[in-house]
């Protein structure tokens, strides 16, 4: 595979032979249409989780007692979408295909089609919860029906109807606003909440988790490349996360994360422990 090794994420010590989970960074950030950068996030978010404990408080765990690998990155040939997506898949299918699960780090959003593509093989009835700004559903964006701001829009035509649930999303065209109306389990503007009362009815399924940073309020957030104003706070997302807990979550990703854009680093540290906080509950 492509993966090569870095910095390692605080407290992923296992190897391969006892890894139950893997995680790996995506540098890619090739369809970025405001701000690019995110392909820095995966090095920068490394870096940031030395700033945080392997113990969570919230939920008495520690990343330490479990077996997860940082297998590294994925070596992409910058600029190139389709072959860096084929990458990204095999690299996934290979994870998978050794009994492992994976969460992996963007990179920009589009990164998640090949991650999804990978377990739909393995998980037909997958599910995929997607919180986010953006509602990423449009057909086709500047041309390219490959970008971040279709991404969502290609995952559900790999998906079983009405397969994806979508929370938080207060930005979209009135065409995505329709689409979504009649094609997706929709909830706008809210994450904790509506995702609470959909657990019932998500339980014993196989699910997909992905996160785009920008579900949170720039205030929280400002490290992103698409800053959307009115979003959730930390403490909500950090809450939400921990929900999955109840859930067979059999991947996930963060993406979207800018840490150049906040000289603060605080971005950087808050994916960190979203990162901490989602492996310790998904973990199985």
């Amino acid at each position: 595979m492509w993966l090569t090794k870095t910095d390692r994420f605080l407290g992923l010590n296992a190897d391969w032979n006892s890894a139950r989970w893997a995680y790996f960074g995506i540098p890619m950030d090739f369809t970025a249409s405001f701000q690019p950068g995110s392909r820095f996030g995966p090095g920068r978010v490394r870096e940031a989780s030395y700033a945080i404990e392997t113990y969570s408080l919230a939920q008495d765990k520690d990343l330490e007692a479990l077996a997860v690998i940082d297998a590294g990155d994925i070596e992409l040939p910058f600029g190139n979408v389709v072959e860096s997506l084929r990458r990204i898949r095999e690299t996934a299918e290979w994870i998978v295909g050794r009994g492992k699960r994976f969460f992996a780090l963007g990179g920009e959003h589009l990164v998640t089609l090949p991650l999804v593509e990978a377990l739909v093989k393995q998980h037909p009835d997958l599910v995929v919860i997607h919180f986010d700004a953006h509602a990423d559903l449009r057909n086709e964006y500047l041309g390219e029906t490959l970008s971040h701001a279709t991404v969502l829009r290609r995952i559900l035509e790999r998906l079983k109807p009405r397969h994806l649930y979508q929370f938080g999303i207060r930005s979209a065209t009135r065409e995505e606003a329709q689409f979504a109306k009649h094609h997706v389990n929709f909830y706008p503007h809210q994450v904790l909440e509506p995702l609470t009362r959909c657990l019932p009815e998500l339980k014993g399924r196989p699910v997909y988790v992905t996160i785009d940073i920008d579900v949170m309020d720039p205030a929280f957030m400002p490290g992103t490349g698409t800053p959307e104003p009115g979003g959730i706070s930390s403490g909500e997302a950090l809450e939400a996360v921990r929900l999955f807990s109840q859930l067979d979550v059999v991947g996930m990703d963060l993406v979207e994360t800018m840490p150049t854009y906040d000289v603060s680093q605080r971005s950087a540290v808050l994916a960190a422990k979203l990162v901490r906080e989602s492996i310790l509950a998904v973990y199985r």
